[in-house]
């Protein structure tokens, strides 16, 4: 979630790297003093050919223009009390009263990320626009930012491992480097500045002059366009996570924040191509990690796993989809809802009570209460296209059983996605 935007010069501090990262799977440790330039041997974890993708990645700073701070941006922790399947996404603190639905608790995460524009300045990428991500080192965020920073680029270097398999819906990773001070810069390709979340409080606070205005045919055009536009971005969205579980790949912290748009105009959604990032919280699902002793990433998802049941192997990669798809499903609820309102109306924690905690995961009962409130409507109507087809697939990916709920692939494939009805 963007929580702050400013410019700001980058200081000199970036030194020259070694041409590779080492000790990737465990943490990023380019130690290297400044006059080093020898290349690192690669010890991946995953036992996938990451050679072609690591060898492909810029990691010289020198290598890297690095221009304005363009934002920054924390995690939030949401401690849920949803019941035996509640699938809460990685970054969220789990109580261990499990019980049935109360209230949460919101808080703020320790690990603070800031965002620059850059560019690939030598080799054969050059003059490719980048973002860069930095993880603050050590002393500043602690080793939970190193394990993030080094979960991330093994999740893209296991996703990337294939040049045959280039995939539009996953944000690319170009490369990265450290720094003396102990940060973590990964240069990712700039496909967008926008999120969802840019995208849906863009839209809501426009939705008070549409819906003010004189002309009907006006608004009935705007709802038209942002319908096609949020089905658009949904089934990008869930494609890219049909092709990260393809790939033994949890995302584990989904939402509005975690996708990128290359485009939030909505007359240009034909063009629109949405993608996966922020996979920091990624987890590892091939059955040989799964009968490893679980890191500090991902022991909530796994404590979830056991208390809904989930022990073997197979029934804990099962619940581990589930959780994604549990989160998908929020991240669907928040673009049915906050695009058609006016901006203050509705945002995703008081849309996540509103459906744990008042109405306990009941979308019939969410509809009947959403159809009484004038300032919902649209959202009411955008999910009632196709004799209800939103809020069937709602309630599906909102199963309070994991084992009900639609993989990936069969998400992105029903009917209210194919986008017949808008």
């Amino acid at each position: 979630m963007l929580i702050g935007v400013g410019g700001a010069a980058v200081a000199d501090c970036l030194f020259q790297c070694g041409s590779s990262f080492s000790g990737i799977g465990l943490r990023l440790n380019l130690n290297a003093n400044s006059n080093s330039n020898s290349t690192r041997i690669i010890r991946p974890r995953r036992a996938v050919n990451l050679g072609l993708c690591v060898a492909s990645l810029v990691t010289n700073s020198d290598s890297f223009e690095v221009g304005r701070l363009i934002g920054s941006y924390g995690f939030m922790n949401v401690t849920s009390y949803s019941g035996l399947q509640s699938g809460m996404g990685m970054d969220y603190a789990v109580s261990e009263d499990i019980g049935s639905f109360k209230v949460q608790d919101v808080g703020e995460g320790s690990v603070k990320i800031r965002l620059y524009e850059g560019r690939v300045a030598q080799g054969p990428l050059r003059g490719t626009r980048v973002i860069f991500k930095v993880y603050p080192g050590q002393q500043v965020g602690g080793i939970e930012a190193d394990m993030m920073a080094a979960n991330e680029l093994n999740a893209h270097a296991s996703l990337q491992s294939s040049p045959k398999d280039a995939f539009p819906h996953i944000q690319t990773l170009v490369g990265g480097f450290e720094t003396k001070t102990g940060e973590q810069w990964l240069a990712f390709r700039d496909n967008g500045k926008y999120s969802a979340a840019d995208y849906a409080k863009i839209t809501s606070e426009k939705m008070a002059k549409v819906i003010a205005g004189w002309n009907p045919f006006e608004l009935d055009q705007t709802i038209k366009h942002r319908r096609y536009f949020v089905v658009r971005l949904l089934h990008g969205a869930m494609r890219g996570l049909s092709y990260m579980h393809d790939n033994d790949r949890l995302h584990q912290s989904l939402g509005p924040a975690s996708i990128v748009l290359n485009t939030v105009v909505e007359k240009d959604a034909p063009y629109l191509v949405p993608r996966l990032r922020d996979l920091a919280f990624s987890v590892d699902i091939r059955y040989s990690q799964l009968e490893d002793r679980p890191n500090i990433l991902s022991e909530g998802l796994w404590r979830r796993a056991s208390v809904a049941g989930a022990s073997s192997p197979l029934e804990k990669r099962a619940f581990g989809i589930a959780d994604d798809i549990y989160e998908a499903g929020l991240l669907f609820a928040y673009l049915a809802f906050v695009p058609f309102c006016q901006a203050g109306v509705m945002d995703s924690i008081s849309l996540r009570r509103l459906l744990e905690n008042t109405f306990q995961l009941d979308l019939q009962a969410v509809r009947e209460y959403c159809s009484a409130d004038d300032r919902l409507l649209e959202a009411v109507k955008f999910l009632d296209l196709g004799d209800g087809a939103g809020w069937e697939l709602l309630q599906a990916m909102l199963n309070r059983d994991y084992r009900g709920r639609p993989i990936a692939e069969a998400v992105v494939n029903h009917r209210f996605l194919s986008g017949t009805f808008v």
